[in-house]
């Protein structure tokens, strides 16, 4: 039972079966304290609860939770691989009451825990208590029959636990194992309590009273409980060592090591051994939980242990990436508890080997770099903030590495003059932006990062998160506080809503909390790592500092998400069925519809689109995971990925495929593979289905696709489907035979226009509707002349009239003058052949069309053709070309 697996299911399943709810361990990244970098306890996921912000259907609970602590107060980096106890990944056991059990039980549950399940001997254990919690002294020697000298009264704040200066508080109670007297250190409390022989595996909080200010503390209504058990610290209780690394989790992981790098651990290789064991699993599961390694925030803390830990790689003489090779190590160890280490480790593996590919060449540069720069510089002497900077700036190469590179020379680095050119590189940045118009617009939002910093990015794991309001802008300024009614932008320090790029549309949703409500109808990416919302204070009154809930309009992002995987599953069919010619030349993905420009040199036909729509349908049904993976950019292209129109990318790139090929040379591999930024559909099955409802033209030599998916496709169809029921009620057939009963009707139709057209024709030669002027042949200045005004001709058929009325004359002019239904005209001048030389038709036309209020008209000598706005005086315009041929 003292395997680490074995201890952890022990640990829920006792509690489980005293009426606890075991309750999965909540993200590393907290959804609900945005005041914490990383979850680092076991309450975190609780703190609401607590508080009575939230409710559960459950007063009892128990978890294995996972925590960091790495960054901020809580950060042990440093100081892991050269301690027993320090991690910067850890588990924490526990156990909590919400209002329901309190002191006496919580003391029953863990001393028969540790005592009888975990069979500890009682005589190794002692207890501190709160100096004046007589009531939890009282239990332990009543319940676990505790002498008083094994019941040691802590008069300082390590044994009273608060939440903030503010809010729930009370007096702990820790459990501790006697390691025996060959080891030194004294118990807790006493002068030599650092040492190794006193253990604290076990911390009892009693959630007591409330901090209402400074001066004033109340008794809460419903008295809770939450403690804390490191599960690597009893771990080596139960295992009989002294030092965490040595349990059967630390051994496994660094035998793995030891494999992949031929290196034993033993004296100095020892340290870098357990150093990459503790930041293998920190980074992973970081990984795991959506960090992904960067210059900011988060991810750039999970950069330092990655880099921390291939730094010891390197030390230990590894020629090649090392800590992916160790992930299929750890799923073996802690997958089965924690199974996003399973589901991740693809992701996890490539990300590891990016970074540490990535990171040796920045190494090697940059220890290059800095030996120069350090060359005769003897122990106390001091880098220049200027070089360090250079370093950094130029040549990525962190500030925590150059300082930790110079540590074992005794050489420090000049920080104020490192500042120093961090801010002039941010000044100079400021003013390249110096302008009017949009740029000038933009240059609030440096200021704003100089105040906010960067915007931790929670959407690809969540639609809800805590955030604190790091900054708004109104009006083009940054303001401290906007009121009801106001249109404002919101920076938060972390968000889940997406801002809007690659063809994506920002999230919409709520930003609020007990003293506001923001309904957010937009969001956009602005500078350098921000993300703004942009809405409109419905209720209440925003300030910057504040803490508060974020909502991402779920049903909206649903459908974005769908929409997205069906632009992928789309743009790949294209390729299939028109050719590899075929390149993204711009999106647009919304919640209503999608939209995707692509190179193509003509139309697509009715048969083409049905197999692109068929095809990407094909992939929908598969249900096909849709899959995302860090990688190098020319790694996602070698393999096949397809760059997104239009987007930056850096040296790092999210990869998303999703499905698998049937046909073709790509049978059995994967079916859509990308690089985008974007958020998608769990599977191809959440897209439901894929109708394209048009198709045309938008530029030379691009086309566009428009799309629908899932409810509104069905809706389409529906909508589709209802109006031919209704065509054929009008038609009096059936569905099925709408088609060819329309085929006949255009037909026929059709016919009775072409007889139509014809007895128009006979009737305007053989007199028809003759307006002034008009009549049969006449002779015009001894020149054959017909000139008529004919109504109910379409002007394409004015010619034929013309040369028919040549053939009648042999020799002479015609002139023909048709009206429309909209009171318009159009003329055809019309000269036999013999007569070109004394009479231009272009010339005769002009004269006409000005007679009806038009411009000009062109042709040839012989025909030509005019038109005007004013048919009330087609007369007028026979009698222009009358006197024009009369001279």
């Amino acid at each position: 039972m003292s395997g680490v697996n074995d201890i952890r299911s022990t640990f829920l399943d006792y509690f489980g079966k005293n009426g606890h709810e075991i309750v999965a361990s909540g993200p590393l990244v907290p959804r609900n304290d945005p005041t914490l970098m990383f979850t680092n306890a076991g309450m975190v996921q609780f703190k609401n609860v607590f508080t009575g912000l939230e409710t559960r259907p459950y007063n009892r609970a128990v978890t294995a939770q996972k925590c960091v602590r790495a960054g901020g107060k809580h950060n042990d980096l440093d100081n892991v691989g050269y301690t027993a106890r320090h991690h910067t990944f850890f588990e924490m056991l526990g156990n909590f009451s919400f209002g329901d059990y309190f002191k006496d039980v919580a003391i029953e549950l863990a001393w028969n825990l540790i005592t009888k399940e975990f069979g500890l001997d009682p005589k190794r254990l002692l207890v501190t208590v709160y100096h004046t919690d007589d009531e939890a002294a009282g239990h332990w020697k009543k319940i676990a029959g505790l002498p008083d000298d094994r019941i040691i009264r802590i008069p300082t704040s390590d044994n009273f636990w608060a939440m903030g200066d503010t809010g729930p508080c009370g007096p702990c109670s820790e459990i501790f194992y006697d390691h025996g007297e060959e080891i030194p250190g004294g118990p807790p409390g006493s002068p030599d309590e650092d040492g190794d022989r006193f253990i604290e595996i076990w911390n009892l909080v009693f959630m007591q009273f409330e901090q209402v200010t400074s001066e004033e503390r109340v008794d809460l209504p419903r008295p809770s409980i939450d403690t804390g058990m490191g599960l690597e610290r009893v771990a080596a209780v139960l295992q009989g060592v002294h030092d965490n690394y040595e349990i059967d989790l630390f051994k496994a992981l660094i035998h793995a090591s030891e494999e992949a790098t031929g290196v034993v651990a033993e004296g100095r290789q020892h340290a870098s051994h357990k150093v990459i064991a503790d930041h293998l699993r920190a980074a992973s599961f970081l990984i795991a939980d959506g960090v992904l390694p960067s210059n900011e925030g988060r991810g750039y803390v999970l950069r330092r242990i990655m880099r921390r830990a291939m730094r010891h790689a390197q030390l230990l003489g590894a020629e090649e990436p090392l800590m992916w090779r160790l992930v299929p190590a750890l799923v073996r160890e802690m997958g089965q508890a924690y199974p996003e280490l399973s589901r991740g480790g693809p992701l996890i593996a490539e990300t590891l080997r990016l970074e540490e590919t990535r990171f040796r060449k920045t190494l090697a540069r940059g220890l290059n770099l800095l030996s120069d720069a350090t060359e005769g510089m003897g122990e106390g002497a001091r880098l220049d903030g200027e070089t360090a900077f250079k370093l950094y700036d130029t040549y990525g190469f962190p500030l925590d590495l150059t300082q930790d590179a110079l540590r074992q020379r005794g050489i420090s680095v000049d920080l104020d003059g490192f500042n120093a050119a961090m801010e002039r590189q941010k000044a100079e940045a400021r003013a390249a932006w110096a302008g009017s118009g949009d740029a000038a617009a933009e240059a609030v939002w440096f200021a704003v990062k100089d105040k906010a910093g960067a915007t931790d990015f929670l959407g690809y794991e969540t639609e809800e998160a805590e955030g604190v309001v790091t900054a708004l802008v109104k009006d083009g300024a940054i303001v401290e506080q906007a009121a009801e009614g106001e249109e404002v932008a919101i920076v938060t320090n972390q968000t889940p809503f997406y801002g809007e790029s690659g063809g994506q549309v920002g999230d919409a949703g709520v930003i609020e909390s007990e003293g506001f409500t923001v309904a957010v109808n937009d969001t956009q990416k602005k500078g350098e790592g921000l993300l703004v919302h942009f809405g409109k204070v419905a209720k209440g009154e925003v300030k910057t500092g504040e803490e508060v809930s974020l909502h991402v309009d779920h049903d909206r992002r649903t459908r974005i998400r769908a929409n997205h995987s069906a632009t992928h599953l789309v743009h790949e069919a294209l390729r299939e069925v028109l050719g590899t010619h075929v390149a993204q030349k711009g999106s647009l993905v919304a919640p209503d519809r999608l939209r995707f420009d692509f190179s193509h040199p003509k139309p697509i036909s009715g048969d083409e689109l049905s197999r692109i729509e068929d095809i990407a349908n094909e992939i929908v049904l598969q249900n096909a995971p849709v899959v995302t993976r860090l990688m190098a950019v020319d790694d996602a292209i070698a393999e096949g990925a397809m760059a997104l129109f239009g987007e930056k990318y850096g040296d790092e790139v999210r990869v998303v495929s999703m499905g698998t090929a049937t046909n073709g040379e790509k049978a059995g591999k994967t079916y859509s593979l990308e690089l985008c930024g974007g958020t998608h559909a769990a599977a191809t099955g959440d897209i439901g289905l894929v109708h394209i409802v048009d198709e045309g033209a938008v530029a030379a030599g691009v086309r566009r696709i428009e799309a629908l998916t899932g409810a509104a496709a069905r809706r389409h169809l529906d909508e589709q489907e209802r109006r031919l029921k209704e065509a054929a009620s009008v038609l009096k057939v059936s569905p099925s035979d709408v088609v060819p009963r329309l085929e006949a009707l255009v037909e026929e139709r059709r016919k009775m226009e072409r007889e139509l057209s014809e007895a128009r024709r006979k009737l305007a030669l053989g007199g028809g509707t003759a307006g002034e002027g008009a009549g049969d042949r006449q002779e015009v200045g001894g020149v054959g002349f017909i000139g008529r005004v004919v109504d109910g001709i379409a002007p394409k058929d004015l010619k034929p009239l013309a040369d028919e009325g040549k053939r009648s004359l042999g020799s002479g002019v015609v002139v023909f003058v048709g009206t429309s239904e909209e009171g318009k005209a159009s003329v055809v001048v019309g000269v036999t052949d013999d007569l070109t030389a004394r009479f231009s038709a272009i010339d005769l036309v002009r004269a006409a069309s000005a007679a009806i209020g038009g411009k000009g008209g062109g042709g040839r000598p012989d025909m030509a053709q005019a038109g005007g706005p004013d048919g009330a005086k087609a007369a007028a315009a026979v009698e222009a070309v009358r006197a024009a041929v009369a001279g």
